[in-house]
């Protein structure tokens, strides 16, 4: 900022750059517009979301895939605030995700609100993503027809997080699998059990995901050898660098 409270030309161009890159993920997405929504990525870029966690290449791929479907998903963008710190920024965005599905056999619109909570990088003189994770606040599900209603699976409703439940239970009803089991605390520790118990030999999971569960399964106990090679050619990396943040002010953790 300046002394007049005002931004310099050079950080409100920055800033209007990032804005692009956000409306262009919704626009090109939502037209099935493939190749220049690859563009708004880095090459490392990495799309979590209730049907997808992985490789943005991926995410392109299969969104692609379902859209030749018939999968009807939009997207509407709300208002953005930035933290810009040189070639680096967070953006949080609101948006809204509506999806039209057949649920229980009935046609049903459903909305969920949210924020998009973005990491991008400037590489090469060009913003781009490198992670989105979105956040789910609240969800719906309306019928289409009038007079109609889906009778829907009680138990199976309550076991997604309350803020994209409905959203869940409807890409659930299409065929995609959805992120995590919460009708049972711990989600990710189903995997680990099953080695436990022997349903299987081997498990690839996430390092202090592992160390966690590992350190509390005590019979039988459970070895843990880090996943050689660390990527897989041609692109599936099973290392990744991690990052941690503190609230501003926090000394002591900070050090």
């Amino acid at each position: 900022m300046t002394d007049d409270g005002t931004r310099p030309d050079a950080e409100l161009r920055e800033r209007l750059a990032i804005r692009e890159v956000i409306e262009n993920w919704v626009v090109w997405r939502d037209a099935g517009d493939w190749e220049r929504f690859a563009t708004v990525w880095h090459d490392d870029g990495v799309m979590m979301a209730t049907w997808f966690q992985g490789p943005a290449e991926e995410f392109i791929r299969v969104s692609r895939e379902g859209w030749d479907k018939g999968v009807s998903i939009l997207h509407f963008l709300g208002g953005t605030t930035i933290d810009l710190a040189a070639a680096r920024a967070v953006a949080q965005t609101k948006m809204t995700i509506s999806q039209r599905a057949v649920v229980e056999s009935v046609p049903c619109d459903i909305v969920c609100t949210g924020r998009f909570y973005d990491f991008l990088e400037k590489r090469a003189g060009r913003w781009g993503l490198v992670l989105r994770q979105p956040i789910y606040e609240k969800d719906r599900m309306d019928p289409v027809p009038q007079g109609a209603a889906p009778v829907l699976d009680e138990a199976t409703l309550l076991g997604f997080p309350e803020g994209y439940r409905h959203l869940a239970y409807a890409q659930l009803k299409i065929g995609y699998s959805v992120y995590g089991d919460y009708s049972r605390p711990n989600p990710p520790a189903r995997i680990m059990e099953a080695v436990a118990r022997g349903d299987v030999d081997v498990a690839v999971v996430w390092g202090p995901l592992a160390g966690w569960f590992a350190a509390r399964q005590k019979t039988p106990p459970l070895e843990l050898v880090p996943v050689s090679p660390q990527i897989d050619r041609p692109f599936l990396p099973f290392v990744f660098d991690m990052s941690m943040g503190v609230r501003r002010g926090n000394d002591k953790l900070h050090a």
